[in-house]
């Protein structure tokens, strides 16, 4: 492997939309991410819509629900 042309490897702190912030590794040095661990419904147990230009009402208005 060549190492000049490998990309420099940093230490950085994630920062969520939510406010969380954690250390991680990357090729970037800061990095804005709009979901994590913290925050994910997944990881949480919490169900949470996020409507994106009324696609839920859109849904719901075409199948008559």
């Amino acid at each position: 492997m060549k190492t000049a042309i490998q990309p420099k490897y940093y230490i950085t702190t994630a920062t969520c939309a939510c406010g969380n912030t954690f250390e991680t590794g990357s090729i970037k040095q800061n990095l804005r991410v709009e979901i994590c661990s913290a925050c994910h419904p997944h990881f949480t147990g919490k169900q949470k819509f996020i409507d994106a230009g009324g696609r839920v009402d859109k849904f719901k208005k075409k199948y008559g629900i």
